[in-house]
């Protein structure tokens, strides 16, 4: 994490049981506060430079997306190894990043490093001696029991490092 990020994520409490001691051990956004979420728009603008012309934007930009159930159902991996949950439907999570990006084009999803948006909720970022293999098996068997994590979309949570871990800004509810 840098000094001052922010990013627009659907919290996922429902999930913490679950992924919150992985996260804690191998995902360094939740070492800095970052609950479990699936990532909208990330990075979004530096903290420092949003105020309240970007909050009601947010809103206006998010006005006709209404409030969703989704499941968190499968374990996954991203190329790098990375560990996830998917939801499903993934495509609302897909259609409100792509709205949020359009309303601010200058902040593609994860920088414009991917291609394709993937809706997930990140449960281990692979460091070096990272036995992921292992910690896949430990995941799997323990999603085998609480597997699928069901949860609803009611809000967008802006979040940021302002204080020096992630926190709350702000949230913008769905209709």
């Amino acid at each position: 994490m840098s000094s001052l990020e922010s990013g627009l994520v659907v919290l996922v409490p429902a999930a913490e049981k679950l992924v919150g001691p992985f996260r804690t051990r191998y995902d360094p956004s939740a070492a800095a506060g970052m609950p479990a979420h699936v990532t909208l728009l990330y990075p979004f603008k530096p903290p420092g430079e949003i105020g309240e012309v970007d909050i009601e934007m947010l809103d206006r930009c998010l006005a006709s997306f209404r409030r969703f159930d989704f499941a968190l159902t499968t374990i996954r991996r991203f190329s790098n190894g990375a560990l996830y949950l998917a939801p499903e439907p993934d495509e609302p999570f897909r259609q409100i990043t792509l709205a949020i990006w359009g309303c601010y084009p200058e902040t593609p999803p994860y920088g414009g490093r991917f291609s394709t948006i993937a809706p997930h909720l990140t449960i281990v970022e692979p460091a070096e001696g990272c036995e992921i293999e292992r910690i896949a098996a430990e995941f799997a068997a323990a999603g085998d029991r609480t597997l699928p994590i069901r949860a609803t979309a009611s809000e967008i949570a802006l979040m940021d490092t302002l204080t020096g871990s992630w926190q709350v800004r702000t949230t913008i509810p769905l209709g």
